[in-house]
C-alpha cells in the first residue's frame, strides 16, 4: 500500500475558506498552504486551460472573485473542484496541490508575466475561445 506514499505528501486536511477564497492543505510532512482560488483556476491542470501541448496555454484572465462551489475527492490522489465560473474539469493531484502551494510566488510571478505579455489585465474578461465549450457562457 505505501507505493506512492513515500514519494507524494498526503494531505491531512482540506478546508475551502469561502470568505477568503483560499483552499487550505495540510500535508503529512508538516507542510501547510494556503492556496487562492485564483491562482488553482489560472493554473487548472484540464486541457481546457494547458491545451494538449507546450505553447498551447490558455491565458486565463477575470478569475479574481472566482469560487469554488463544490470539491469532491478523485481516487486516494486527487481532488476535482468546481468553480464558480462553471469549470469543473481540472484533476488536481496532491502533487499539484503541492506544487502550487509551494511555488506559489514563483507561478504567481509567472502569470502576472504572462499577462503583461499578452497585454491583458488581470480582471479583464476572458475572451469566449471559438468552437465554444468552454462553459463560461452566461452563468
Amino acid at each position: 500500500m505505501a507505493r506512492a506514499a513515500a514519494t507524494t505528501p498526503q494531505p491531512t486536511a482540506l478546508t475551502l475558506h469561502q470568505a477568503s477564497r483560499v483552499l487550505e492543505v495540510g500535508f503529512d510532512d508538516g507542510a501547510s498552504f494556503r492556496i487562492p482560488f485564483e491562482l488553482m483556476r489560472v493554473y487548472s491542470p484540464s486541457a481546457e486551460v494547458q491545451g494538449h501541448g507546450p505553447g498551447q496555454e490558455t491565458l486565463q484572465t477575470g478569475k479574481r472573485e472566482v469560487g469554488i462551489t463544490a470539491i469532491v475527492p478523485v481516487g486516494h490522489y486527487a481532488v476535482q473542484p468546481s468553480f464558480s465560473d462553471g469549470h469543473d474539469s481540472g484533476i488536481f493531484t496532491w502533487d499539484y496541490l503541492y506544487k502550487l502551494g509551494s511555488q506559489h510566488d514563483a507561478l504567481w510571478q509567472a502569470y502576472l508575466q504572462r499577462l503583461a505579455e499578452a497585454g491583458l489585465d488581470r480582471d479583464a474578461p476572458m475572451a469566449t475561445a471559438a468552437g465554444g465549450a468552454c462553459g463560461h457562457h452566461g452563468h
